[in-house]
């Protein structure tokens, strides 16, 4: 792995962005290790940090940075969708679009799927599924809500991005407009699931501003930073909404699930401090050995994200196993452990990326730049849409409702939609399998 790193850092193009690569890999490590240290687990039950000591929430305003993430996508995304119409200009280039940005993502997501799912199943038939295992087969899925919302930005890139080229920053002043819509519904004339439509108004407005970055637009970081700060101060301080960014296990409201506008304004300011670092970031990331770091973390990003959790809860449950004291959360001895579990739990996510990290790389019969013949690609493009819809349902699903009690029908509901975890497996199994098809007939045509 050593020298194919060494020669694609030395390949990089002189004008990539690579500060962008840098936030990528900054923002997902971040994530991480956050979820490391909220997590905390006792005799009686798996329980977060930030619950224990609520003064803590506070470091969710600097620690809660999945806004850079989709950020980030949306720069991405622009770049290379431009990149495919560039080159076929005559026909459509969705699903090949499609295929290109989410193999990377899907691939691993659903080997992910499958041997959890496999591993839920034969748990439970051993009757073992009670208990902490219980509570670790539902929490393990948790972190797919983020492919979920992923998914639907790669879907709306193509309409959206057509939006910001004839609009610019009003297309995302309208999206703005419709969080802030919402919330109003939503808090003043409680207007019953209207609050489910923020997944789309606040995610996919920082998404869009990937697009202006893209093209130059954001020209007064500061501002950005400033303006989104206060306006996230005075929502928390005068408002409904609580301090964490984070879900918080118990509350009424929370700023993530689903999103708030509160949480939309915490997004335009880690937007705008991330910019207000750009040069230095920049800077940074031009030295060799970051670069080759920086490389090396993209390449495996997605995997070490989907197990991290499956590692954390490992190192809980071998302790636990072994009878080694686990203290009071929050106490001395608890922060004197940390250090030991997070090496543990990254040790353990690394043997878990050897693992599988094979099915993050490109397949090499499918490159990304597809063509879309003027007739034949028009035919693939609904059926990719069909199979990322399917996809996105399919994950939030299983997000939500776990891998615990499958032979039971355990269920949750999706917005208004009750879904279990047998459904859910088979609905993103099948939406995987009509994007690449979609992506394979454009190939051929």
């Amino acid at each position: 792995m050593g020298s194919s790193v060494r020669e694609l850092a030395a390949a990089t193009p002189g004008d990539r962005d690579r500060y962008i690569d840098l936030l990528r890999v900054a923002s997902l490590g971040t994530v991480v290790l956050g979820h490391w240290l909220m997590a905390v687990v006792t005799d009686d039950g798996v329980g977060n940090l930030l619950a224990v000591v609520p003064e803590l929430q506070l470091l969710t305003w600097a620690l809660q940075i999945m806004p850079v993430f989709f950020f980030v996508g949306g720069f991405s995304h622009a770049l290379s969708y431009r990149s495919l119409r560039r080159r076929h200009p005559e026909g459509s280039v969705y699903s090949a679009f499609l295929r290109a940005r989410l193999q990377r993502l899907l691939r691993p997501t659903m080997v992910f799927i499958l041997v959890w799912g496999a591993a839920a199943l034969v748990v439970q038939l051993l009757g073992g599924d009670g208990g902490l295992t219980g509570v670790a087969l539902r929490l393990v899925a948790q972190p797919l809500w983020f492919i979920g919302i992923y998914l639907s930005m790669v879907a709306f890139t193509p309409p959206l991005l057509k939006l910001h080229e004839r609009y610019g920053w009003a297309a995302f002043a309208a999206l703005v407009a419709g969080a802030v819509a919402v919330d109003v519904a939503r808090f003043a004339f409680g207007v019953p699931f209207v609050e489910f439509l923020n997944f789309a108004f606040v995610w996919l407005a920082v998404h869009q501003l990937g697009f202006l970055r893209a093209d130059g637009l954001i020209r007064v970081p500061a501002a950005l930073a400033a303006g989104g700060l206060a306006a996230a101060v005075t929502l928390v301080v005068y408002g409904p909404y609580p301090l964490s960014m984070v879900g918080m296990p118990g509350e009424k409201v929370s700023n993530m699930a689903p999103p708030t506008l509160a949480l939309l304004c915490h997004g335009l300011w880690l937007v705008g401090a991330v910019e207000l670092l750009r040069g230095p970031g920049t800077r940074f990331a031009e030295r060799a050995r970051v670069w080759r770091g920086v490389v090396a973390a993209n390449g495996i990003a997605m995997t070490a994200f989907l197990w991290h959790l499956t590692a954390m809860l490992g190192v809980y449950g071998a302790f636990l196993a072994l009878g080694v004291a686990l203290p009071e959360p929050a106490s001395g001895a608890w922060w004197a452990q940390v250090p030991v579990r997070l090496v543990l739990a990254a040790g353990l996510t690394a043997v878990l990326v050897a693992a599988f990290r094979t099915f993050e790389r490109p397949a090499a019969s499918a490159p990304a730049t597809a063509p879309a013949a003027s007739t034949g690609g028009r035919s693939g493009g609904p059926v990719a849409a069909l199979g990322i819809t399917l996809c996105l349902f399919g994950v939030l699903g299983l997000s939500m409702v776990g891998f615990g009690g499958m032979l039971e029908g355990r269920s949750a509901v999706l917005i208004a939609v009750r879904v279990t975890a047998p459904a859910a497996v088979a609905t993103a199994l099948a939406g995987w399998f009509l994007v690449e098809r979609a992506g394979r007939r454009n190939r051929s045509r």
